[in-house]
């Protein structure tokens, strides 16, 4: 009796172990109940090797939520149990120490981003039951060779295996009736569309006859690509398709083109030309933005839509400038007849040192000189209102900038990182403004006496009044124009000094009369005309007697 319950005593603790056991492994985990059912919300685990329990507290677990796991670096492996049937977005992003994964029979769904950035990961099995596939769902596992989607898919998202740069091979279960694959590149059922390129493919690739669309990111980020033959049934290059293709040097655009969507063929840095074929009737916005090798652009001769002058691309009426081969270098004057500039027209021109934007451009776009790391200045034409989203991102070089009297609206980040900038000259009333500042720390901000708006600081930087040589008509200014006692407007000029107002009927036969003497008062005077309802025409300057 003795020896037998000394055993008994000896064995009791490791019993009491074995039964602790799931409650241990259930206290990892933070999960919600919904209608008999569990969610896992998040892992508080020590990592290593994960089985995920199939229940808790008697129910089932059915899903894992949103970023449950996500940057549990210590993670290796995982186990998700047959009664899951949905991974969520980004449940498992940035576990980078994650080699590999047991997918449950069950699950239909796998959420946006749901493995992102698991850089070790080699391979995951498909169950044959999954549905859908999320955007980027696997994208930077850049240890992925070769994945196999099952026929239960019918739904796959933009990018599921962006920046997966080893991976090699896609392969579609051939009983698939949405998806389908050849030569391991991964398209539609019949064909038509491309719709992902294994980044870590071959160099060089030719198109199927077969394809007319090429889909958005289909080839993106491919870095390793050299050169792609398009058939000519290719009708329409989507959104970012050979986006940062870095090392494409050899393409042919094909003459059955209609389309090239934004971004279609930024940041392809080997890219020393392009010919815009004649049926192209649309091209998106920086198509061919961050091109740094880019020296020309040319639309053929019988396209209607695009022209291109000294290899800088149009619309064929010549009043919207589209895109600036990033690779030209030098000052460049923007044709007067242009009215508008495309989103990311001269984006990473770094070798671009000047450019006058001419009155009639009416806003300076998003992106629009993104990066121009030579450009120290530029002059804002009265006739813009709006200044965009990142407009002037990174120009490192630049030291000054004048804005028109007209701009009312600077969006976030139009100025962010112009480290060198030290003074923004404006010639109006205080726009709107967003956080256009960030990284600036030496410029000042330096506006006319008489207009309006202004404290000591304006987004984060110190004011001052701008000392002009001359006295200024201010034309935006509320007071500009007719009013009930005639025509006025407001003279600016910081010295504080008279200024004769002079007036005549016209420029062909000009003989310029005095109309009054007013002093500045703080820089500003109100000068109003109440004869010049006497003559057909009034025109005004200033001097300064």
């Amino acid at each position: 009796m003795h020896a037998k319950g000394s055993f008994f005593r000896r064995l009791l603790p490791a019993l009491l172990l074995l039964l602790a056991l799931p409650e241990a492994v259930q206290a990892q985990f933070t999960f919600t109940t919904n209608n008999g059912t569990i969610t896992i919300t998040k892992y508080t685990g020590p990592g290593g090797d994960v089985t995920i329990p199939d229940t808790i507290n008697g129910l089932p677990v059915t899903s894992l939520g949103d970023r449950a796991f996500i940057s549990c670096a210590t993670l290796t492996n995982v186990t998700i149990p047959d009664s899951v049937t949905s991974i969520g977005s980004h449940s498992f992003r940035s576990c980078t120490s994650l080699v590999s994964v047991t997918i449950g029979t069950n699950v239909v769904s796998i959420g946006d981003s749901a493995f992102f950035g698991c850089a070790a990961l080699k391979t995951v099995t498909l169950p044959d039951g999954v549905t859908t596939i999320g955007p980027i769902a696997f994208g930077a596992c850049a240890s992925f060779t070769n994945v196999i989607i099952p026929k239960s898919v019918t739904s796959i998202g933009l990018g599921p295996f962006l920046y997966c740069t080893s991976l090699t091979t896609i392969t579609v279960d051939p009983l698939n009736p949405f998806y389908s694959s050849l030569d391991g590149v991964l398209f539609n059922r019949d064909r038509t569309t491309l719709i992902a390129y294994p980044p870590g493919k071959g160099t060089s690739y030719a198109i199927p006859a077969s394809v007319i669309n090429i889909g958005r990111s289909a080839f993106y980020d491919c870095t390793s690509l050299t050169g792609v033959s398009f058939p000519h049934t290719v009708t329409n290059i989507e959104v970012t398709a050979f986006s940062g293709c870095c090392s494409l040097t050899n393409m042919t655009l094909p003459s059955s083109l209609n389309t090239i969507g934004a971004a279609a063929f930024s940041y392809c840095s080997s890219l020393t030309g392009i010919v815009i074929p004649a049926g192209v009737t649309s091209i998106g916005d920086g198509a061919f933005a961050c091109c740094t090798s880019l020296m020309a652009i040319t639309a053929d001769a019988n396209n209607s839509s695009y022209a291109c002058v000294d290899g800088v691309l149009f619309n064929h009426s010549g009043t919207m400038l589209l895109q600036f081969p990033a690779g030209k270098a030098g000052s460049y004057a923007i044709p007067a007849g242009v009215t508008s500039i495309g989103a990311a027209a001269f984006a990473s021109c770094y070798n671009l040192t000047g450019v006058t934007i001419p009155n009639g451009v009416t806003r300076i776009p998003d992106w629009a000189f993104d990066s121009c790391d030579s450009l120290t200045g530029v002059v804002i034409p009265d006739t813009v209102t709006s200044i965009g989203y990142m407009a002037f991102l990174y120009c490192r070089n630049m030291t000054n900038v004048t804005v028109g009297n007209n701009v009312t609206d600077i969006a976030d980040l139009a100025f962010q990182g112009c480290y060198l900038l030290t003074g923004v000259y404006f010639t109006g009333n205080a726009p709107t403004l967003g956080w256009a500042f960030d990284e600036v720390s030496s410029a000042t901000i330096y506006y006319l006496p008489g207009t309006s708006g202004w404290g000591p600081t304006f987004g984060g930087r110190p004011t001052a009044l701008w000392m002009l040589p001359n006295p200024l008509i201010l034309t935006a200014a509320p007071s500009f124009g007719v009013h009930t006692n005639g025509f006025g407007f407001i003279i600016s000029w910081a010295t504080n000094i008279p200024v004769v107002v002079e007036a005549c009927t016209s420029l062909a036969n000009s003989a310029w009369s005095p109309v009054a003497t007013n002093t500045l008062t703080d820089g500003t005077s109100y000068f109003s005309d109440p004869q010049w309802t006497n003559y057909p025409a009034r025109l005004y300057r200033l001097r300064s007697p």
